[in-house]
């Protein structure tokens, strides 16, 4: 078992208040009635724990969770190969580079691309 609790009952939201994209999933899936429970990663910061968890759902590596496209990322790093420990350090202390927003119901995880994903769950 996880250290995310998760219910069929609603969609768990890790996502960034700076985000468009995740604005716009809000939007979307409250007025769709979808239940749900906000984390916005940019004021409660995710664990290691959490973020080995996320990455593990979707099945991709923690490094594939940071969007190396993002200024602060191409503005304070440096392509290179890091190690899972280091990926997720780097989240942790700049958790705008992480990709997102990302919808948990149940034992489903998404990344949601566009705000209409977010029924996909």
């Amino acid at each position: 078992m996880g250290e995310i609790a998760t219910s069929e009952r609603q969609i768990t939201l890790f996502y960034s208040s700076k985000s468009v994209r995740a604005k716009q999933a809000i939007a979307y899936a409250e007025t769709e009635g979808f239940a749900l429970q906000k984390f916005d990663i940019l004021k409660r910061p995710l664990t290691g724990t959490q973020i080995a968890e996320i990455a593990g759902r979707l099945s991709i590596s923690i490094g594939d969770l940071v969007n190396q496209e993002h200024p602060a990322y191409t503005n304070l790093f440096e392509q290179a190969e890091f190690s899972d420990d280091d990926w997720i350090k780097m989240i942790r202390n700049n958790p705008e580079i992480m990709k997102q927003p990302i919808a948990i119901r149940g034992d489903r995880t998404i990344l949601v691309e566009t705000p209409t994903d977010i029924i996909k769950i």
